[in-house]
């Protein structure tokens, strides 16, 4: 649900019923993974996807009977053999699909609005909802912030909003979103609860040194990869706006004094595109010491070599050179600055979800990787059981 929040949120606002199917499982191959979200108005319009086509239109209908009976339902969809044309996924998995209405009268409606908005705008929250168990808790739901502070709740059970709390919130802090199975002797009332929990956070951020002619165009490319973009340069001349409009941010100073007092995480990704090397030591120095999800720099590989060496007397270890993409990108065989920023945008892909970087064709490794980098939203989640 969380995927898709500003479109949601804006539905409900605007006082329209919806039925939200959001994916809670997945066994096998998949194209989308828990917490992706096919939404469907009273007014017929479709928001989201849950299998990226596979089962869109079966999902659809679901999604309008619950408009019009009210009643949640979860539906498996997998891959029949027997039957080619029965509805299903191609790739051969099976997804579990939770359709829950959402209507004027639904009194978990504040309680989704509360953290789609929080997620519209671009905040850390978590949303537990109830998938299976006991039928009184059905249609509650939980918001879980970073602080710990909640909203919503699962009724008067003694202590279940707090398990479900601190269970949700190590969601939340791992950026997964996944199932939560809750044991009968938490909920008291002798059958267990099976939760989905969603989570999402703020955009990974992308900081790109060098206001160059390929900047440009990795910005771009970072901006659709749903990066938080920066551009940072010394040379006002060059740095601003009107040359890069797509950026969040630009910034004029030295890349090294920027990196020391700007704020990284592990899933920060940063470009030296500056291939000077009184910009690229001392700024490549401090990154690779740095908890960074990704560290490429630009240049030919004489001007790789040197920087090496150059690094080296700056002290850096091995280890920290064995992280240094140089040249930046993947072998695509580009020229232009469009093809170049597709092939470092595929090279941060390949790095940080952990692929080989090798075409598909002829390879047996798997075609989605689960390496959660992003928003959190989708990716898959240990089972959290309880007894």
């Amino acid at each position: 649900m969380l995927d898709i929040a500003a479109e949601l949120y804006s539905v409900l606002e605007q006082g329209e019923d919806v039925a939200v199917a959001t994916v809670v499982a997945v066994r096998g191959s998949a194209p989308r993974q828990p917490g992706a979200t096919l939404a469907v108005t009273t007014g017929g319009k479709a928001i989201g996807s849950v299998s990226g086509g596979c089962v869109e239109g079966a999902v659809y209908e679901l999604c309008r009977q619950a408009l019009g009976n009210g009643e949640t339902v979860l539906e498996s969809f997998g891959y029949s053999a027997e039957d080619a044309f029965a509805v299903g996924l191609t790739c051969g998995g099976v997804i579990d699909v939770l359709v829950t209405p959402v209507r004027a009268d639904t009194p978990v409606r504040p309680v989704l609005a509360t953290a789609l908005a929080a997620a519209a705008r671009g905040e850390a929250v978590a949303l537990a909802r109830v998938v299976s168990g006991p039928a009184e808790l059905g249609g509650h739901a939980l918001v879980i912030r970073p602080n710990g502070s909640c909203a919503g709740g699962f009724g008067s059970r003694p202590g279940l909003n707090g398990v479900v709390a601190a269970e949700a919130l190590s969601y939340l802090k791992a950026g997964h979103s996944g199932t939560l199975e809750i044991g009968k002797d938490i909920t008291r009332c002798g059958v267990p609860l099976t939760l989905l929990v969603e989570s999402t956070v703020p955009a990974p951020r992308m900081i790109v040194f060098g206001a160059i002619d390929v900047t440009a165009a990795l910005v771009r490319a970072g901006k659709f990869l749903g990066y938080h973009v920066t551009v940072c340069d010394a040379r006002p001349v060059f740095a601003t706006h009107d040359r890069f409009p797509e950026a969040d941010d630009i910034v004029v100073d030295w890349p090294h004094r920027y990196l020391r007092r700007t704020e990284v995480d592990p899933r920060t990704v940063l470009c030296v595109l500056t291939h000077d090397a009184k910009f690229d030591i001392p700024l490549l120095r401090l990154a690779l010491g740095l908890p960074v999800a990704y560290v490429g720099a630009m240049g030919s590989r004489r001007t790789h070599l040197d920087r090496v060496t150059g690094l080296r007397q700056a002290g850096a270890t091995d280890p920290e050179l064995a992280r240094l993409r140089s040249p930046i990108g993947l072998d695509l065989g580009g020229r232009t600055p469009e093809e170049t920023a597709v092939a470092v945008a595929a090279e941060i892909i390949a790095t940080c979800r952990g692929g080989s970087g090798l075409p598909l064709t002829g390879t047996r490794a798997p075609i989605h990787h689960d390496v959660p980098v992003r928003n959190g939203s989708g990716h898959r989640a240990p089972r959290a059981g309880r007894s």
